[in-house]
């Protein structure tokens, strides 16, 4: 063995030579951020339901940020992964519109995916600053999440679906922060724990300090701590009370025959037999429709009142189903409105009802109709609907008493305002009855489901929800999911019905709850945390990029 200079000389054969991911160490990087982030999106929400997920699903991407990789390959691998998870996740959207799918899911992935860009920003400044620089800088991106989830529920009429905190809606105990701060805090506390912990792997595994504590992985790990634990005490000492015993009916109504006219004489049969059905073997207290399930408007059709009050009669139980209807005071009218009504079995149709106040964008109206007007030639719109601006409850004859039922209608329970405003008018239950038959057999129906858990526990109010087909079933106030309504296989998509018994805890009846008393207010809140990071990062000096060392190699060789 002979010494030699520092460096050997190209052509040595014996040269260890590097690997392809040695060679192309960017390729390998940004394409693992990518795959990992587009799977742990989709694996957090349903269908697959792997709310886990939800803990990691940014820490790719963050940790990728530590290490200042270059903007435009980080916007194009994030911006890539969002576009491309969202488009997966709402694939069911094709049994609609495939140009609404290809769409509606990169604009919702774009606009998630301008939270990285900002994350890029930020992250690459505030390395080796103080701690209360990046804990308060992370805060802040947390914060800013937030305000693009929120943002995502008025942009071009409002689409709020599967905000993070959907993401928990089989795990309650994540949940119950949801009744002080909403849905949102939920989202907040998911971000920053995701921060968090890629601040920790790049402080263990990619800094001189190795080993050492990361303080902004123990503050998210105390505010995660502090938003869940002493809020379970909610759960134990419970006063349960029954309220009612409600049958809910879920037709499974094919969408071609639901509106055939040729088919609503069979349409009306499959209701009123599962009704009748219902009533005689289980005595319900009251039955639930889910929506828009009669073939033709209330108030326009003359028969369809008689008939309503023939069926509430013979079951014996008030009815609230789902309707499209026109104002009795002119039946003849061209204003259509989406809605729901109470038949009483003594008293038959009451005269209050319910009109949709939140549509579905391109489903029930379009938008900007003189510049979007020509998407009607591609998109299957029902008709031009009118908006309702009423959030009164309709009250529901039931054994115990009155019982003054909020109603939702459809899209409207991905809206945190509308249940807390029927919560405000005094309604005790809130009911969601929806249709979901337009979006085929995939995930649309869990995900749609996963908003009302979150509606039940921002109000403190037991929720029921009733599908044509899909998920139907009953959440108490807390978030659990107490029954959902499966078939013989055990699928969700089938045709029958079931009777399920609700009940409420004492301590919240007749009371509100903080969410519900203040509203929107973490909302205000993550306004002035991100402001108030990003003011502590613009005014501090970026770290400067350290030299590369070379790499010393041996200064012997085998000749």
């Amino acid at each position: 063995m002979t010494p030699s200079n520092d460096t050997l000389p190209p052509d040595d054969p014996y040269a260890p030579q590097p690997s392809w991911a040695e060679q192309n160490p960017k390729l390998v990087w940004s394409a693992s951020v990518f795959a990992l982030t587009v799977l742990l999106t989709f694996l957090a929400f349903p269908p697959v339901d792997m709310g886990e997920a939800a803990y990691l699903l940014l820490v790719p991407a963050a940790w990728w940020a530590f290490q200042v990789p270059a903007f435009r390959l980080y916007a194009a691998v994030t911006l890539g992964a969002n576009v491309l998870a969202w488009t997966a996740l709402l694939a069911w959207l094709h049994n609609v519109t495939w140009i609404g799918m290809f769409l509606l899911g990169p604009l919702v992935g774009l606009i998630g995916g301008t939270w990285f860009l900002v994350a890029w920003w930020v992250i690459g400044r505030i390395r080796g600053q103080r701690v209360v620089v990046r804990v308060f800088a992370l805060l802040g991106l947390a914060a800013l999440w937030v305000l693009l989830e929120w943002a995502r529920s008025w942009i071009f009429g409002g689409f709020p679906w599967l905000p993070l905190a959907a993401s928990q809606w089989q795990r309650p105990a994540v949940l119950q922060i949801a009744a002080y701060g909403g849905a949102w805090a939920v989202s907040f506390i998911l971000v920053f724990f995701n921060l968090g912990l890629a601040a920790l792997v790049q402080r263990l595994f990619f800094e001189k300090e190795a080993g050492k504590r990361s303080p902004e992985f123990m503050v998210a790990m105390l505010v995660f701590v502090c938003a869940t634990m002493p809020l379970l005490r909610e759960l134990f000492g419970q006063e349960r009370q029954k309220i009612a015993r409600v049958a809910l009916v879920q037709p499974y109504i094919d969408q071609g025959e639901k509106w055939d006219p040729e088919r609503a004489r069979a349409v009306l049969e499959t209701l009123e037999e599962l009704t009748l059905h219902a009533s005689v073997s289980d005595n319900p207290d009251a039955i639930l429709w889910p929506e828009a399930v009669v073939p033709w408007a209330l108030h326009r059709d003359p028969n369809v009142q008689p008939w309503l009050e023939t069926v509430a009669r013979r079951a014996g139980a008030p009815l609230l189903l789902g309707t499209v209807f026109t104002r009795p005071e002119l039946p003849e009218d061209k204003q259509w409105f989406n809605g729901a009504f109470v038949v009483d079995p003594r008293l038959g149709l009451q005269p209050a009802g319910y009109a949709k106040r939140k549509l579905v964008p391109f489903g029930e109206y379009i938008p900007l109709r003189p510049l979007l007007g020509w998407l009607e030639k591609f998109v299957p719109i029902g008709g031009e609907f009118q908006r309702g601006g009423e959030a009164r409850p309709l009250p529901l004859r039931v054994p115990s008493g009155e019982l003054p039922v909020g109603v939702l209608i459809c899209y409207e329970d991905t809206f945190p305002a509308l249940a807390r405003e029927s919560t405000l008018r005094g309604a005790e239950v809130l009911a969601v009855l929806t249709n979901n038959g337009w979006f085929g057999e995939g995930g649309a129906a869990y995900q749609h489901a996963a908003h009302s858990v979150l509606r039940a526990v921002e109000n403190r109010r037991p929720l029921l929800r009733v599908g044509n087909g899909g998920w139907s079933g009953w959440i108490d106030e807390y978030g659990h999911i107490r029954a959902t309504l499966t078939g013989p296989d055990g699928r969700v998509y089938f045709r029958g019905h079931e009777t399920v018994e609700i009940s409420r805890d004492r301590r919240w009846q007749g009371r509100a709850s903080f969410y519900v008393q203040h509203g929107d207010w973490f909302v205000i809140a993550c306004v002035v945390v991100a402001s108030l990071g990003y003011y502590l990062v613009r005014t501090v000096r970026p770290p400067r990029p350290e030299p590369e060392q070379p790499q010393r190699r041996s200064r012997f060789r085998i000749r």
